[in-house]
């Protein structure tokens, strides 16, 4: 065995990105503090082929640009926007009729395993602020509020650790990996 190097990773161009058929997910972050959490979401988004992007909030977007040290590029390859309100963005969600999926610990979660998506739907996660989670109208609006569990002592992921885990879920149930 040995490590494969960068050239035999068949990595898409960014024009491949954007023309390769996408996973039916859409990611949402909500008051994201860490500029650098932003950017690794971006990484997994890219990773995952995710739809788009939405940046709430809080929520630094690309243009600063001490979010590359994270992003690695994936801001120019994974379409985004900005809309500051989530109640603006719920109505557009809604509108587009993406499914709102918040990813959050509540009384009525779905375990990550329990959760079965339904083909032919685009799912919308919600990542909320690092201290506060998801902001309640976000929890609202959600059709499905999805959690990972922890059996530590702290119950609490980054993050851009819990985003990584329900793209990757979401992928390999999307596509019957």
């Amino acid at each position: 065995m040995r490590k494969l190097k960068n050239t035999e990773l068949n990595r898409k161009s960014i024009e491949e990105f954007k023309k390769a058929d996408k996973t039916p997910a859409i990611v949402v972050l909500d008051n994201i503090r860490s500029i650098h959490n932003v950017g690794s979401i971006f990484r997994s988004s890219d990773s995952f082929l995710i739809k788009k992007l939405y940046i709430c909030g809080i929520t630094a977007t690309p243009e600063n640009l001490r979010m590359e040290k994270t992003a690695l590029g994936s801001t120019d390859s994974v379409d985004w926007e900005y809309i500051k309100e989530p109640e603006d963005l719920i109505q557009k969600l809604k509108k587009d009729n993406i499914i709102i999926t918040a990813v959050e610990q509540a009384d009525k979660s779905i375990k990550i395993q329990d959760f079965h998506p339904v083909t032919g739907s685009i799912y919308g996660f919600v990542f909320g602020n690092e201290v506060e989670g998801v902001r309640e109208e976000f929890i609202k609006a959600s059709k499905h509020v999805i959690e990972i569990p922890q059996v530590g002592t702290k119950h609490s992921l980054n993050v851009s650790v819990a985003a990584g885990i329900v793209l990757w879920d979401f992928y390999q149930k999307s596509f019957n990996l």
